[in-house]
């Protein structure tokens, strides 16, 4: 089974903060009109992305000096643009079925702590030299939410293809997954945590994730 290498941990965070520029959109033929619209899951990524690569270009050099703002902003970010809880759901699987919301928050607050712990301050030194094209947006089964398959392009040319999985909350796009190169950010941490949430309570393997004792290594059998 694949997994996220640690440097595609980066990768996801970016993905999820939706850091990217400059953005270009390149629609299929096949796409319809109405994804050319505002307020389209694709257009709030488009536009997400322009704040937030303003935002690093123009506090780079403080937030290379002050990782305390570099982590605020990076959580601000990724709560706002996230879906936390029901990512939270999908991670926990089996384990999550009859757990109360608080339970599901807490764990979900622990992994995305430990996320960005380890990974954020990596954005400081991100690539933002980076094109982003949106192929396509394509409607889950069920009123799931959408799909959309973007692809990070470098200079030198070199193409990461990234699949956001996002659905509307309250009016709001949220991506509740995201699969650079194709593995899932969601089924890694689900296979991750598998065994230790088969051993402790929610409570406990989120305690753990605070205290720093289980870490998030993207390794599907690792813990």
């Amino acid at each position: 089974m694949k997994t996220l290498k640690p440097s595609l941990l980066s990768v996801v965070l970016s993905a999820a903060l939706l850091a990217s520029a400059p953005v270009v959109v390149f629609a299929q033929a096949a796409a319809p009109a109405a994804a050319a619209k505002q307020n389209t899951a694709s257009q709030v990524v488009l536009a997400s992305s322009t704040r937030i690569l303003t935002t690093l270009d123009q506090r780079r050099a403080e937030f290379k000096s002050n990782p305390a703002a570099l982590r605020q902003f990076v959580t601000t970010e990724f709560n706002t643009l996230f879906d936390g809880d029901y990512a939270a759901r999908l991670v926990l699987g089996v384990h999550g079925r009859g757990a109360s919301d608080a339970d599901v928050k807490l764990f979900g607050q622990a992994l995305t702590e430990r996320l960005l712990s380890a990974y954020g301050a990596r954005l400081a030194d991100f690539n933002a030299r980076l094109k982003v094209r949106v192929k396509s947006e394509t409607p889950l089964p069920g009123g799931r939410g959408v799909k959309v398959d973007t692809e990070f392009v470098q200079a030198d040319q070199t193409v990461t293809p990234i699949t956001f999985y996002a659905r509307n909350v309250g009016g709001q796009w949220k991506v509740f997954d995201v699969l650079p190169e194709g593995v899932s950010f969601v089924q890694t941490f689900k296979t991750q945590f598998d065994t230790p949430l088969r051993q402790k309570s929610i409570a406990q393997v989120a305690a753990d994730l605070k205290s720093g004792k289980l870490q998030v290594n993207g390794s599907a059998g690792g813990n």
